[in-house]
Parts: structure tokens; C-alpha cells; sequence
């Protein structure tokens, strides 16, 4: 006959090992998203929402200002950025569960106009004509510091000549600290031109703005890491949602959206570009 206290003992055992066990049992994974993967985030968001019954709560912003925040102790279980750079500092500074960081998709820059195209911009070299206003990013938000990439590129080719880039940056009327803004600004015709990447050509803008193509001896490939935060309380359904990411759904989705397949690009890391030839573009 089981004694009556340890009967008791090992029920109290069994309760705590339960409520443990409920208590790591996850409501919601907190991700950190550059703005650029708003629209396609949130569609794999509910994909994962509706296969795990886990919500899902982003916070989309500039990659720097999600940087920012979690190294000013904000929590969050995963990061995505749209450049390395950010993902790095916080490896450095041992926020990152560095062996999960993974590059999973890429993408690029194009010029947006709106619809009506009052400044009649149809290459690059329109850039320069005195009086524009073009709105891009800072310097420290990804597609910001693409955009000077590009600009530099092309100061750099003989066809744009030797003032291209300061009459370029003459023209910039606005720095905003996120590629949203940019895009934004450029619908409402506050600008005549912007630089966004060319995931944001969505659907819904499809009838605000114009998309014009940036040479691909120009433009940059921005690559994007993902990874898990090492105070992330549910490491294992942050693998999971990633594994979502990268599957082929996932894959699909970002496609839709404009992203590319890792394995679809050529091995050409962001800061990079074919050198510029002579030809104009455009």
C-alpha cells in the first residue's frame, strides 16, 4: 500500500512538472522586422499563426532603430534585417544566438516616381537636373546607405561626369529613417523620386507610383539575416517559424512580394557591385 504522503508528494511532483511545463508553452513570438518585409512577413506571420495557433507580434521598423531598441533591452525572440550590419553589432555585442543567424533572402534598389511623373524622370541621369526633390533613406538605415552606394557608382562612370553625385545629393530634399516613409512620401507626391527597394512596388502602390530599374552594374544586392535572440524564451518555435521562412511557402511568398531566392542570386554581397562600364543607363 502506496504510503498517503508520498502518494501526495508525488501528485504535488506531478502538478509543478505540469504547470512548468504549461508556463514554456508560447502565446505569441515577438519578431523584429525591417520595414521592407511588412507585407510578406506578415503574410508568412499568419501562415505560421494558423499551423501552430501561436501569435505572432512584429515590430516593423528601420533596421538600425530595431538595433537600437534591443540593445536598449527591448525583448524580442527573433531579428530580421535588411543589411548584415546591424545583424553583426548585435552579434558582437553577444545579443544573438550567432549560430542561428542565416542569410534568407535578398533583394534590390529601383528609382519610384509618382504615377504622374510631374518631373519627367526616365533615367538615371535625370537625377542631377537642378530643382528635384528626391527623398531616400539616412545614411544608417539600409536601403539609405544602398542608395549612396548607388549614387557613388554611378558618380564613378565617366557617362554621368565628374559633379553627378553632389548635384545628385543637392537634390535631396528629405532622409527618412525608414524605406516606409520613403515610399510614402513619394505616393503622396511630396517627392518627385525616391530610392526604395523593389519589394515595395506592392499591389496596393501599383496605382501611386512607378517603378524605373537601376542597372544591375549599379545597383546593390542587399541581403537579409535572420536570427534568434539569445534571451528569446522559446527558442525552439523561433526555429520554427524560420524553417517557415525559408521553406518553399515561405519562399513563395517573399517572391511575391518582390524578394529573391538566395540561391537565385549571383554571389554578389551587399557594398558590392559589377564595376560601372561606359555605357549610360537606361
Amino acid at each position: 500500500m502506496i504510503n498517503k504522503n508520498l502518494l501526495l508528494a508525488l501528485i504535488a511532483v506531478l502538478v509543478l512538472a505540469s504547470s512548468a511545463g504549461l508556463a514554456k508553452e508560447p502565446k505569441e513570438l515577438t519578431v523584429f522586422t525591417a520595414a521592407s518585409l511588412t507585407g510578406a512577413f506578415g503574410e508568412i506571420g499568419q501562415m505560421y499563426e494558423n499551423e501552430t495557433n501561436i501569435r505572432v507580434v512584429f515590430n516593423f521598423d528601420g533596421s538600425q532603430a530595431l538595433r537600437t531598441q534591443i540593445e536598449n533591452g527591448a525583448y524580442s525572440d527573433l531579428f530580421a534585417s535588411a543589411n548584415k550590419k546591424q545583424m553583426n553589432a548585435l552579434k558582437n555585442d553577444g545579443l544573438m544566438n550567432n549560430s542561428s543567424v542565416v542569410i534568407f533572402t535578398r533583394n534590390k534598389l529601383s528609382l519610384i516616381v509618382p504615377k504622374d511623373n510631374p518631373a519627367n524622370i526616365s533615367s538615371l541621369s535625370d537625377l542631377a537636373k537642378p530643382g528635384l526633390k528626391i527623398v531616400m533613406g539616412t545614411k544608417d538605415v539600409p536601403v539609405g546607405d544602398y542608395a549612396l552606394q548607388i549614387i557613388s557608382n554611378l558618380g564613378n562612370n565617366s557617362s554621368y561626369g565628374p559633379e553627378y553625385k553632389t548635384k545628385v545629393l543637392a537634390n535631396v530634399i528629405s532622409q527618412e529613417t525608414s524605406v516606409n516613409y520613403v515610399v510614402t512620401k513619394v505616393a503622396l507626391g511630396e517627392a518627385d523620386v525616391g530610392f526604395a527597394y523593389v519589394s515595395d512596388i506592392t499591389e496596393n502602390l501599383a496605382s501611386k507610383v512607378d517603378k524605373i530599374d537601376i542597372p544591375a552594374e549599379y545597383n546593390i544586392i542587399a541581403e537579409y539575416p535572420m536570427g534568434i535572440l539569445l534571451e528569446s524564451k522559446y527558442p525552439a518555435e523561433s526555429r520554427e517559424f524560420m524553417n517557415l521562412v525559408m521553406s518553399d511557402e515561405g519562399k513563395a511568398v517573399l517572391e511575391k512580394y518582390g524578394f529573391s531566392p538566395v540561391e537565385s542570386e549571383p554571389a554578389k554581397s551587399e557594398g558590392t557591385a559589377t564595376a560601372p562600364t561606359a555605357k549610360a543607363a537606361a
